[in-house]
Formats: C-alpha cells, sequence, structure tokens
C-alpha cells in the first residue's frame, strides 16, 4: 500500500509520519496493513494543491493507494483578508486532489473543521446536522467537503476541532508561554469545543483509511469545554502558577466570527471503526507529560 500525507509539515502531518514510522500509537499498534505502507508527504514548498495540472502530474507519478489532506490554511482571521488563499487551500486544494484520487481510484481522506457549524446550540453536533458557517474559513472548508463528496465517491470526510500536537504552535503552547511569561492569561469563557490531540486524531485517521465506510465523521477529543477551561487545565496540568481572567469574545475584540458553540458528536466514528478518543483532559495530561514544553 501507499499513503500520501499532505500539508506533512503542519501538526497533524507530522503525527502522522511519527505514528507510521513507529508502527504505533499512545492508543496502541497500527493495523498490520501499515507494516510495509509506502509512505509519502509533501508540502506547500513540494507542491500546490490549487493547481490541478501539477496535482495530476504529482499524483500520477507516485500513484498512492491513499491520501490523507492534511493542508488547510487554518487562520480564521486572516482568512477574512485573504479570501483568495483561504478558497484555494481549502477549496480548490481538496477538489483537485479528489478529482484526480478518483481517476486513480484512490482513497481520499480529507480533514475538515467544526467551524462548518453555525455554533448556536447547546447540543453537540451529528454528523447529519446541517452546516451553517459563519467565517470564510468554515464556507471555505464547507466547499471543501462538499467538493470531494461530489468528485470522490471513495472519500472520507473528517471534522476535527481545537487541534494541537508535539510540533508547532498551537494553543497550549501559547498558553503556557504566556502563562510563564507574563504570569497571567485571558481567555474567552464564552465559546465551547472539543480540544484534540493530534496524536489520538491520527491514530483515527489510519483506521479510517483502511476501511471503506465513506461517510462524513467527528472525530474530537472526548468531552468538552471553553476556552478558558481548557487554558485552566494546560497551566494545572504543567504546574505553573500564573493569575488566570475570563473573558468574553466582545473583549477579545478578533476579526472573524466564530461558532459560541461547536461540540460535535462521534456517532459515524462509534458505527464503523470504533471511538477510542480519550477524553480531552486525559489527552491533555499525555500530550504535557509526553513534551518539552
Amino acid at each position: 500500500m501507499k499513503l500520501l500525507i499532505t500539508g506533512c509539515k503542519g501538526q497533524l502531518g507530522r503525527q502522522l509520519l511519527k505514528i507510521l514510522q513507529q508502527g504505533h500509537s499512545q492508543l496502541g499498534e497500527l493495523p498490520a496493513a501499515y507494516a510495509g505502507c509506502e509512505v509519502a508527504g509533501i508540502d506547500l514548498e513540494d507542491l500546490d494543491l490549487s493547481d490541478l495540472a501539477a496535482v495530476k502530474r504529482t499524483l500520477e507519478d507516485c500513484r498512492p493507494d491513499v491520501v490523507i489532506n492534511c493542508a488547510a490554511y487554518t487562520k480564521v482571521d486572516q482568512c477574512e483578508i485573504d479570501q483568495d488563499a483561504a478558497y484555494a487551500a481549502n477549496a480548490l486544494a481538496p477538489r483537485n486532489l479528489a478529482m484526480v484520487c478518483d481517476g486513480l481510484g484512490a482513497k481520499l481522506v480529507q480533514v475538515s473543521t467544526d467551524y462548518v457549524f453555525p455554533g448556536v446550540g447547546n447540543v453537540p453536533y451529528r454528523e447529519y446536522d446541517r452546516p451553517g458557517p459563519v467565517s470564510v474559513y468554515g464556507k471555505t472548508k464547507l466547499m471543501g467537503e462538499e467538493f470531494v463528496q461530489r468528485f470522490c465517491p471513495r472519500s472520507f470526510v473528517v471534522r476535527t476541532a481545537w487541534l494541537y500536537g508535539d510540533v508547532g504552535g498551537n494553543f497550549v503552547r501559547a498558553i503556557l508561554k504566556r502563562a510563564r511569561e507574563e504570569g497571567k492569561i485571558r481567555v474567552v469563557d464564552d465559546q465551547r469545543g472539543n480540544p484534540t490531540y493530534a496524536e489520538d486524531l491520527a491514530h483515527h485517521l489510519l483506521l479510517i483509511a483502511l476501511t471503506e465506510e465513506y461517510a462524513i465523521y467527528h472525530c474530537t477529543g472526548s468531552g468538552e469545554c471553553s476556552w478558558y477551561e481548557f487554558a485552566c487545565a494546560i497551566v494545572e496540568e504543567a504546574g505553573v502558577p500564573c493569575e488566570k481572567e475570563a473573558i468574553t469574545t466582545a473583549q477579545l475584540g478578533r476579526g472573524a466570527n466564530r461558532p459560541a458553540y461547536s461540540s460535535l458528536e462521534h456517532m459515524m466514528l462509534r458505527l464503523t471503526v470504533g471511538d477510542r478518543m480519550r477524553p480531552w483532559r486525559e489527552a491533555l495530561r499525555a500530550f504535557i507529560a509526553s513534551q518539552e514544553v
């Protein structure tokens, strides 16, 4: 089997490469099918995914059996300003991968986001709930989902949320840096969702990719919290004393709208490969214990 990971230098891409090299994650051994798997990774400097001709040349050359697309433009506020770039990365790129994968008979795993939902309720969203994004980021990611499902029947759309991983910048590292340097953290307490460790997500993506259970999936850390509660847990688990202040989204004054409630329910995951996503605080504790943060 040949596996291609796009966005291989991002948090999720690197986590996938790491556990594929190890043959296991913190959740356990990977399926035997990955033992002799030929794995390749590409990133922005290697290939412009919004260029259909270039995507076609690259995939026809390596002829993967499975593509996991971790590439995306995730700067939510910047997406409002540079909408062309957001659309190119989040909509055109997965469209191109879907069209080419379909021609090659390859499976495509498209990683998406909780931001496709409006966030106006208080009950976790199921896979069949109607999307309604409130930001350019969410709208372009939703278009990417729709393109993938339209052009590649052998595809999986996996929505996740509040992702952090072993490498690169993320909310966990940012909070710890601020706590240590400033002795105080100010974090919004009126947005709720699911913190997700890339280790757990990567493991489940690899399980899903081996199946023919083509569908939309939700895959996040188990349980929910606010960003403020998440931040408090981060400094507590790391043993970093600091002053904590809960603020509102309005006080923060960011440009892009964000869903106030975007918790995801794991129905499809539970009914297919099984839901072994750890409670978010347990996964956070494991992350901090395994890192120099």
